[in-house]
C-alpha cells in the first residue's frame, strides 16, 4: 500500500519505498484527514480493448472552445491505430513504445516538420503568452516585492522542467512530453498564487469555483490562442493527447474532487471543459495519473523544496543560525508535521532533519557573501541530485524490465526521501508563509482580486481585454459570463492586477469595496 497516495489506490511497491506524493507543494494543514474521498483502486495497465474515437457533436462558433464538442474528422491513421487497438494489435509507432493514440491531437493536423510532435508540443508552449506572463507571477514572493533574486512561476517552471526533462532521459520517457508538461503545470495559476487562487475560488463558488490546475487546462485547449477549426472555434494550444494528459495532475471532476491538506478542492477540470478532458483521458484508468504526469509533479516538488528553500534564505526570511542551533525546535517539527498533513510522524521528520543538517554543504551560517552563496548553490545541485536519484533508482528496482511509458507504472520515491523533502517545505512555511506581518499583505491581495471580478462584471465587456470581450459577448447565460470574469483574472500578472485595479477605481468603486494602497504592496 503506497503511504503517500490517494486512499484506496493501491500500488504494488517494494515496503521499503513509496509512490510519488499525491499533494501539490501548497499544503499548508493538518485538517486534511476528514476530507478525503477515497475511490475503487485501479491497475497500472489500461484493459486492452476499442477505445472512444475523438468525434462528438457539432462546436458552437462562440465561445471558441472545442471542449463544448466539435465534429473532428478523424485522421486515417488515427483510425488505423483506433482499429489496432480494438483487435488488441498495440498501435506503436517508434521506438519509445509511445502510439498512434497518445500523438494524436484534438483537432488532427498534418505537418511535414522534421521534429517529434512531442517536440512541437513543446515548442507551442515554450512561445506562449501563458508561459511568458508567468514572469509576473507570485511564486512564493510576488514579483512586485522587488527581491531580484527571488523565484517568479515562469523560474521555477523553468526549473521543474529541468528536473523533469532529466528525470525522463533516465527513466526512459519521452523527455518532450515531460518537459511539456513541467512548462504548463503552473500556467493556470492566478495573481498572488494560492492567495489569489483562493480568493477567485471564493467569488466563482456559484459556477464550480476556480481551481489553477483545471484553469490550466482550459487555457491549454481552449483560451491560448494557435488552433482554430474552419468554424472559428479555438482548440487552444491543441496538444497531443500524451503531452495534454501528463499535464493534467488531478483527473477528476469537480464533483469528485478531494480536499488537499489545507482543505482546498483539487479537481482537473471545469464542467464546460469536459469534451477535452474526456478526450485525452480515453482509455487511461480512472482516477490515475499517468507516469509523465507524476514525474512532472515529483519534479514540482523537488523544485519547490529546494529552491523556495534557497529564496528564503537569501531573502532574509530564514535565520540560518536559529536553523542550525534548533531553537524552538519543537515549534518548527509541528510546522512541518502540518505542512506535510500529518503523513509522517514527529520522529520521522526529526530523522529527516539530522538526515539533512548531517549532510557536508548544508548550512550551518550565512553572511551572504560570495562564498556563501556558492555553499548554499551546492547545496541545492546536491538536494536535488539526491531526491531524483533516489526516485529513479527505486522506480527501476520497482520496474526493472518494462517500458514505464504512460500507465504502465509509477514513480516510486523512498520513505525518507519523502520525509526530507517535507522537512524542506516546513521550514518555508514556518519561516515565510507563517509569519504574522504577511497577513495583512494576503488580506490585500485577496480584495484586488475580488474588487476587480465584482467591477468586471458590474461594468460588462467595457474593460475587457478583446478576446475576453468576444468570450462575453458570445456567452449564453449569466453563468458563462462570470466565468469569463474569472478567465480575464486569472490571466492578469500580480502587476497588472494591481494596475487594473487602481484604474478601475478611478471610475468606479462597487459598494462595501475599498481600494488600499502604500506600502502592502511591496510584498
Amino acid at each position: 500500500m503506497c503511504a503517500s497516495t490517494w486512499p484506496g489506490t493501491s500500488r504494488a511497491t517494494p515496503s521499503a519505498v513509496t509512490c510519488a506524493p499525491a499533494w501539490p507543494p501548497s499544503c499548508r494543514s493538518s485538517s486534511w484527514t476528514s476530507s478525503w474521498r477515497p475511490w475503487t483502486p485501479t491497475s497500472r495497465i489500461p484493459a486492452s480493448g476499442p477505445r472512444a474515437s475523438a468525434a462528438g457533436p457539432a462546436a458552437p462558433r462562440r465561445p471558441p472552445c472545442p471542449n463544448a464538442g466539435s465534429s473532428l474528422a478523424t485522421s486515417s491513421a488515427q483510425s488505423a491505430a483506433i482499429s489496432r487497438r480494438a483487435r488488441g494489435t498495440p498501435a506503436v509507432v517508434n521506438q519509445t513504445g509511445y502510439s498512434v493514440h497518445d500523438e494524436a491531437r484534438f483537432r488532427p493536423e498534418e505537418h511535414d516538420s522534421s521534429r517529434s510532435d512531442f517536440a512541437r508540443d513543446r515548442a507551442r508552449l515554450l512561445h506562449s503568452s501563458a508561459l511568458r506572463r508567468l514572469a509576473a507571477k507570485t511564486q512564493v514572493l510576488s514579483p512586485a516585492a522587488g527581491l531580484d533574486f527571488a523565484r517568479n512561476r515562469l523560474t521555477h517552471s523553468l526549473e521543474v522542467a529541468q528536473i523533469g526533462r532529466e528525470l525522463a532521459l533516465r527513466l526512459a520517457l519521452d523527455p518532450d512530453i515531460v518537459d511539456t508538461a513541467c512548462l504548463a503545470h503552473d500556467i493556470g495559476h492566478p495573481p498572488f498564487g494560492h492567495n489569489g487562487e483562493k480568493a477567485l475560488n471564493t467569488w466563482a463558488a456559484d459556477i464550480g469555483g476556480f481551481e489553477g490546475n483545471a484553469q490550466t487546462l482550459r487555457l491549454l485547449s481552449r483560451l491560448e490562442p494557435k488552433v482554430f477549426g474552419d468554424n472559428g472555434a479555438s482548440f487552444g494550444l491543441n496538444l497531443t493527447r500524451a503531452s495534454l494528459d501528463a499535464s493534467c495532475k488531478y483527473p477528476w471532476a469537480a464533483d469528485s474532487s478531494v480536499a488537499d491538506p489545507s482543505g482546498r478542492a483539487k479537481f482537473g477540470f471545469y464542467e464546460d471543459d469536459r469534451a477535452a478532458f474526456e478526450w485525452l483521458r480515453d482509455g487511461a484508468p480512472e482516477r490515475q495519473l499517468c507516469v509523465e504526469a507524476e514525474v512532472m509533479d515529483l519534479s514540482d516538488d523537488i523544485a519547490y523544496s529546494v529552491h523556495d528553500f534557497e529564496d528564503a534564505v537569501v531573502s532574509g526570511y530564514l535565520d540560518v543560525e536559529l536553523l542550525s542551533s534548533r531553537s524552538d525546535h519543537a515549534a518548527l517539527v509541528t510546522s512541518m508535521y502540518e505542512w506535510t498533513g500529518g503523513q509522517f510522524s514527529h520522529d520521522e521528520l526529526i530523522a529527516a532533519f539530522d538526515r539533512l543538517d548531517a549532510l557536508d554543504v548544508w548550512l550551518h551560517g550565512w553572511n551572504a557573501g560570495r562564498r556563501d552563496q556558492g555553499r548554499l548553490k551546492n547545496l541545492t545541485s546536491q538536494l536535488i541530485g539526491r531526491f531524483s536519484g533516489a526516485a529513479v533508482s527505486a522506480t527501476r528496482a520497482a520496474y526493472p524490465d518494462r517500458h514505464l511509458i504512460r500507465f504502465a507504472a509509477h514513480v516510486v520515491i523512498p520513505r525518507e526521501v519523502q520525509a526530507e523533502i517535507g522537512v524542506l517545505k516546513g521550514i518555508v512555511a514556518a519561516f515565510v508563509m507563517s509569519t504574522h506581518v504577511r497577513q495583512p499583505i494576503y488580506i490585500e491581495q485577496r480584495e484586488t482580486l475580488t474588487y476587480l471580478a465584482d467591477t468586471l462584471l458590474a461594468t460588462g465587456d467595457e474593460h475587457l481585454d478583446p478576446g475576453f470581450r468576444e468570450d462575453w459577448v458570445a456567452a449564453a447565460d449569466d453563468a458563462a459570463r462570470k466565468r469569463v470574469i474569472v478567465d480575464q483574472v486569472a490571466s492578469l500578472t500580480d502587476q497588472s492586477a494591481i494596475a487594473l485595479q487602481r484604474r478601475l477605481h478611478l471610475t468606479r468603486e462597487p459598494a462595501g469595496i475599498t481600494l488600499r494602497t502604500g506600502a502592502a504592496w511591496q510584498d
